[in-house]
C-alpha cells in the first residue's frame, strides 16, 4: 500500500510518501480501508519529535504518522464482535491513518450513521472528541459559566465554541483576523477579540467587569499561556491541549496562587476517551448534534495523501478556518 512514513524527526520535509507494508489484523483488531485522515498538531509533534519521550503517544522510527481516519472495515482479526467487513467506521488516537489501510484496535472504531458523511465523522473523532471533554469533561461548562477559546476559527475552536453555547455558557473567542473573526462569531462566540490588535487580557477583563473567565482553553501554547492563566477569575481553570505557537515548557507553581489560587492542566485525549462506554458516549453526542443541524463542521481544505507535507505546511502556518484532512485514493 501508499503511506507517508517519516524516519527521521524534522519539519515536513521528512514526510515521504512511499510503498509501506500492508497491515494484517491481530487478534481484537480491524483493518480499515481508509478513505480520510485528519490532520492535527498531534501529527506536527509527533513528525518534530516533541513527544519522543511520551509514554502515551508513543514514535518509533521509522514510522506511519496520522492520529485520525475514517473508512470502511475491509478484514477483521480473530475474536472482534459487533463489526462486519464493509461498516463504515471513524477513529482516532492509533496512529498510522496516513496510509491506504490501518490495523485499528476494534473497540476504538465507531460506527458512522448513514446520515453523517465520513469526512464529517472523521473530523468529529479527533478535533470533536476534544472539543466535547474540553466542555463536559475537563471542565462541565454551564449556564453562567464565561469561557475563553484561543483559535476561534480554527478546527477545534469552531466545534468548542458550539459545544460550549449548547452547554449554556458565554464565549469570549480570540482570533488573528478580521475574517476569522467573522467565522468565530458565526459559530456562536458571544465576544470575538483580535489578539494581533489588542491586549486579550485586558479585553477579558474589560468583557467580564474585572472578574476574568472561569475556564480558558488554550491550544496556541507558548505566545498565550501567561496571559491565560492571568484572564482567569479567583480559583479558575487553565486547560493547555496544545501548542500552535509552540509548547508550553513551564509554569511556576507561584504564578498560578498569583493569579487568584488557579488551576492549571495539560491533558492527552486519549486519557478522555480510554473505554469504549466513554468513547461512544462522546461520539454519539456529537453524532446526534449534528444530525440536528445544532452542530456545524467546517471542512478547509483536502489534500491528497501525497500532499501530505504541504498540509503540514498550511497547518504550522496557523492560517486554517476548520478542518484539514487527507482524500486517501486507492
Amino acid at each position: 500500500m501508499k503511506a507517508v512514513v517519516i524516519a527521521k524527526f524534522g519539519g515536513p520535509e521528512c514526510l515521504e510518501y512511499r510503498d509501506w507494508p500492508d497491515p494484517r489484523p491481530a487478534p481484537g483488531e480491524a483493518v480499515v480501508r481508509l478513505e480520510h485522515a485528519g490532520i492535527n498538531f498531534i501529527d506536527v509533534y509527533m513528525r518534530s519529535g516533541h513527544y519522543a519521550r511520551s509514554h502515551t503517544y508513543q514514535t518509533p522510527l521509522p514510522m506511519t504518522l496520522g492520529m485520525e481516519g475514517g473508512g470502511t472495515v475491509a478484514a477483521l482479526g480473530e475474536g472482534v464482535t459487533g463489526l462486519e467487513t464493509g461498516d463504515r467506521v471513524a477513529y482516532c488516537i492509533v496512529r498510522g491513518s496516513y496510509a491506504q489501510y490501518a490495523a485499528v484496535p476494534a473497540w476504538k472504531l465507531v460506527k458512522v450513521p448513514d446520515a453523517v458523511p465520513l469526512p464529517v465523522a472523521t473530523t468529529l473523532m479527533l478535533q470533536g472528541n476534544t472539543a466535547h471533554y474540553l466542555s463536559h469533561s475537563a471542565f462541565p461548562l454551564q449556564p453562567g459559566h464565561a469561557c475563553l477559546v484561543h483559535a476561534g476559527a480554527g478546527g477545534v475552536g469552531q466545534l468548542l465554541i458550539q459545544l460550549a453555547k449548547l452547554r449554556g455558557a458565554t464565549v469570549i473567542a480570540t482570533v488573528g483576523s478580521r475574517d476569522k473573526a467573522g467565522i468565530a462569531a458565526k459559530r456562536g462566540a458571544n465576544h470575538v477579540i483580535l489578539y494581533r490588535e489588542v491586549d486579550f487580557r485586558e479585553e477579558v477583563m474589560k468583557i467580564t467587569g474585572g472578574k476574568g473567565v472561569d475556564v480558558v482553553y488554550d491550544a496556541v501554547g507558548k505566545d498565550t499561556i501567561h496571559g491565560s492563566i492571568r484572564s482567569l477569575k479567583r480559583r479558575g481553570l487553565c486547560v493547555n491541549y496544545g501548542g500552535a505557537s509552540g509548547l508550553v515548557q513551564s509554569v511556576e507553581p507561584l504564578e498560578l496562587a498569583e493569579a487568584g489560587s488557579v488551576f492549571f492542566t495539560r491533558p492527552h485525549l486519549a486519557d478522555y476517551i480510554g473505554t469504549p462506554h466513554e468513547l461512544k458516549q462522546r461520539a454519539d453526542d456529537l453524532f446526534a448534534a449534528y444530525t440536528a443541524g445544532r452542530l456545524a463542521v467546517t471542512i478547509d481544505r483536502e489534500f491528497p495523501l501525497a500532499g501530505a507535507a504541504a498540509a503540514h505546511g498550511y497547518l504550522e502556518g496557523r492560517g486554517t478556518r476548520g478542518k484539514l484532512l487527507l482524500k486517501v485514493s486507492h
